[in-house]
């Protein structure tokens, strides 16, 4: 009898998790032309539920149609299963007589399939195929859905640059990410030269102090007549709080359906506004929040991170016939490799950026994070250097 495959998608939608969809399923067609494979529908909940389709049956112009497609076609889910809640999804894969799990997403996807691993005892291969704009999976250099993402954000911060130029002021734009700064980084990648913004960069790494945020501003001001900040949504105080909690009060506060406080709002963007409007007052500002916008953006796709991402879904159901495991990219010799490794090294754990990404003495991006942010963000456009 054919083996059956089940395929899903978890966590936040990316520009590029479709084309691991993808690539799982041609290599397994490639594989077994007789294999069954289900795509369930919103994550683990559909594997519970038995809400599946047939991928199997989709025609390759429509498949590959999906994969250069953003967002996550098979849907999406924030639920983060305990032992019970995995019983109940293992159920769901042995009713279908799955031999195989992929699981698209990021740490907790992975924290995911290292229960369902557990608990399966080894019957059913469950493998987590990375994905996420945060770039923070353990043991990748890098992780599809980041490069698309971090090419719009760089794209959007030289943009404003360019714009605060022509018209000087201050700019702030928080970017996406509760725990590591990589794609706030990432504003710095396309810098128009030295004098360019992202002139001060803030990221959860690093603890956040009002007074040094107002005095950095107004040094850079005092030097270049204008100051553009990244800030990521998930900056924290000394005390470890996130920058939100610090602010904002706590009956204005959001949280998600697992007690999160809620980042990706207007509450961070309006403490700031706050901020300059109190200690910066009578000078031009703006303070963006980008939200969703960077990480399933049509033009931005990247064609770098669409063959990473299908080359991972590829390599995923190619060590499914070893067990269970995570993939993960690798760079080696010039070159990133999808490698298989434990899942405990990767489920629930956060890579942060690096200490030596910053300055020491300055909140800006030092020359190895740029060196680093430069290999897999090339630059797409060369613009004019203004006469201002």
């Amino acid at each position: 009898m054919s083996r059956t495959i089940v395929i899903a998608q978890g966590g936040g939608p990316t520009a590029v998790i479709n084309q691991t969809m993808a690539g799982a399923v041609v290599e397994a067609r490639r594989r077994d032309p007789g294999v069954r494979i289900l795509g369930a529908l919103h994550g683990v909940r559909g594997v519970r539920d038995g809400k599946f389709v047939d991928l199997g049956a989709l025609p390759d112009d429509q498949l590959m149609r999906f994969a250069n497609t953003p967002s996550a076609a098979l849907g999406s889910t924030r639920d983060k299963p305990d032992a019970a809640y995995c019983e109940q999804v293992l159920g769901g894969l042995k009713k279908v007589d799955a031999s195989a799990f992929i699981y698209i997403g990021g740490n907790d996807t992975a924290g995911t399939q290292a229960i369902l691993s557990d608990t399966s005892a080894g019957t059913i291969a469950c493998v987590h195929a990375p994905k996420t704009i945060d770039n923070d999976l353990m043991e990748s250099d890098h992780t599809p859905g980041f490069i698309s993402a971090g090419e719009f954000v760089a794209s959007a911060f030289l943009s404003v640059d360019l714009d605060f130029r022509a018209l000087p002021g201050i700019y702030v734009g928080i970017v996406m990410g509760r725990h590591a700064g990589f794609l706030t980084a990432a504003a710095s990648a396309w810098r128009l030269d030295e004098d360019g913004g992202p002139h001060l960069t803030y990221v959860p790494e690093r603890a956040f102090d009002r007074a040094r945020f107002v005095d950095d501003i107004r040094n850079v001001m005092a030097r270049h007549g204008r100051c553009i900040v990244a800030m990521s949504e998930g900056v924290s105080g000394a005390d470890g709080r996130s920058l939100v909690e610090n602010l904002v009060p706590a009956d204005m506060l959001e949280r998600d359906a697992h007690g999160n406080v809620r980042l990706s709002g207007t509450d961070l963007g309006q403490a700031i506004e706050r901020i300059l409007a109190e200690d910066l007052a009578g000078t031009r500002s703006r303070v963006d929040t980008l939200g969703y916008l960077p990480r399933g953006a049509i033009s931005m796709i990247s064609e770098t991170d669409q063959r990473e991402a299908f080359n991972a879904g590829r390599f995923s159901i190619e060590v499914a016939d070893s067990g269970s495991g995570s993939v993960a990219l690798q760079y080696f010799g010039g070159e990133t490799k999808p490698a298989l490794v434990p899942l405990e090294q990767v489920a629930g754990k956060t890579r942060h950026m690096p200490a030596d990404f910053l300055e020491t003495d300055e909140n800006r991006i030092s020359s190895e994070g740029m060196e680093y942010l430069e290999r897999l963000l090339p630059r797409r456009f060369e613009p004019g250097k203004p006469f201002v």
